[in-house]
């Protein structure tokens, strides 16, 4: 019987990796060895990095929602709790969007916020 080699498959893997690593730094982007603890390291970033993307999103519109309520005198959580004693329920993503393009309509939903907190507090 005929000696097989893994040449073809191997020269594909090879390909495959150093197409990945395509504008990568130096020899990283040219050795296989070195190409492929880069794409490793590259993709196991990407994964975790595509988790911690939706609470820095959520950090911005926190801090987007917070500098516009206290231009309106009310702080961040004091709008959160009026929007949750008037019954509103709006995301923060769209709170933070209405807060950049749409001032009036960010005023108006600070006012509902404001009223339907206690007096006292």
């Amino acid at each position: 019987m005929a000696r097989t080699t893994s040449s073809v498959p191997k020269k594909h893997r090879h390909k495959k990796t150093l197409a990945q690593a395509k504008g990568h730094y130096s020899v990283r982007h040219r050795q296989y060895r070195r190409a492929k603890e880069s794409v490793m390291h590259a993709l196991a970033y990407a994964y975790a990095h595509r988790r911690e993307r939706k609470g820095d999103f959520r950090k911005l519109w926190i801090l987007r929602i917070g500098a516009a309520a206290r231009g309106h005198g009310i702080s961040y959580s004091r709008l959160i709790a009026g929007l949750n004693a008037a019954g509103i329920t709006l995301d923060r993503k769209v709170l933070a969007d209405m807060a950049v393009r749409q001032p009036a309509g960010f005023a108006a939903v600070v006012e509902q916020a404001k009223q339907a907190l206690p007096a006292n507090a």
